[in-house]
C-alpha cells in the first residue's frame, strides 16, 4: 500500500499539535485528517474509516479513553490502530488506555524523526491485500484466523484489538513454548515501538478474561505461554 493511500485521523485538542504533528504526517506523504474533540474524531473515524488514529487523551467534553471505545465499538473499525499521543505517562492512564482497545501508546512532546518512526512501525502491522490466504492456527477448541484476525473459540466469535490478537497468535503459534518478555515486545510491538513495563502484562489479564484464565501461564522473570 502507498503511503498516499494510508489514512491518518489526528485528534487533539490543541490547535499546535494539529497544525505540527498534522504537517509532519503529511509531508511523509501520508493522507491527513484532523479533528478537535471526541465527537468529531468518531464522526470523522466511521466516514473516513482510516488506517490509523492518533488520539490525544485529555480532552475537554469526551477525552480520548471514552472516544476510544465508542470507536471500538463499530464494526468497520475493528482493524484501525488507535494509539494515543499524550503528555502523561502514568501507568494507570495506560491501563485504561489499552482496556479501551488501544493498541499502543506515545508520550508528547514528541521529535518529528521519532513519531514518524513510530507511526511507520505501526503501520507496518497493517494486513496486506495480497497475502497468503491459508494463514490458519488450530489449538484446542482455538482457531485463529490470521488473514481476517478473527479467533473463534467453541464454535464461538471472539472480538479482539489488535495487539490481543497479536499477542495470542504469537503464543498459540508454539503451545507449550515460555516466550521471553523482549522476544514478546521485539514480535508484537516491534523495535521502535517503546512500550510501558506493564503492557504485556495489561494485555495478558484482558486475554485471560476473553480466552480462559488457565490458557495462559506466567514464568516469573522469564514470560509467558500458552497452555492447552
Amino acid at each position: 500500500m502507498k503511503k498516499g493511500e494510508i489514512k491518518i485521523l489526528l485528534v487533539d485538542d490543541e490547535p499546535d499539535i494539529l497544525e505540527i504533528v498534522g504537517y509532519n504526517l503529511s509531508s511523509e506523504g501520508y493522507n491527513v485528517t484532523t479533528a478537535k474533540n471526541g465527537n468529531e474524531a468518531i464522526a470523522k473515524a466511521k466516514k473516513e474509516r482510516p488506517h490509523l488514529i492518533i488520539l490525544d487523551v485529555m480532552m475537554p467534553e469526551m477525552d480520548g479513553i471514552e472516544t476510544c471505545e465508542h470507536i471500538r465499538k463499530s464494526p468497520d473499525l475493528k482493524d484501525t490502530i488507535i494509539t494515543f499521543l499524550t503528555a502523561r505517562g502514568e501507568d494507570y492512564s495506560q491501563v485504561a488506555g489499552f482496556d479501551a482497545g488501544a493498541d499502543d501508546y506515545i508520550t508528547k512532546p514528541i521529535k518529528p524523526k521519532l513519531l514518524i518512526s513510530k507511526v511507520k512501525a505501526l503501520l507496518r502491522r497493517l494486513k496486506e491485500e495480497n497475502g497468503p490466504a491459508d494463514n490458519m492456527v488450530h489449538v484446542g477448541n482455538i482457531t485463529i484466523n490470521r488473514d481476517e484476525y478473527k479467533i473463534v473459540q467453541s464454535g464461538k466469535e471472539i472480538i479482539l484489538p489488535r495487539k490481543e490478537f497479536e499477542l495470542l497468535s504469537l503464543l498459540a503459534s508454539r503451545p507449550g513454548k515460555v516466550f521471553k518478555r523482549d522476544e514478546i515486545l521485539d514480535k508484537v510491538w516491534g523495535n521502535e515501538v517503546i512500550v510501558g513495563g506493564r503492557t504485556i502484562d495489561v494485555h495478558i489479564r484482558k486475554l485471560r478474561e476473553k480466552i480462559g484464565d488457565d490458557h495462559f501461564k506466567t514464568v516469573k522473570g522469564v514470560g509467558y505461554k500458552f497452555v492447552l
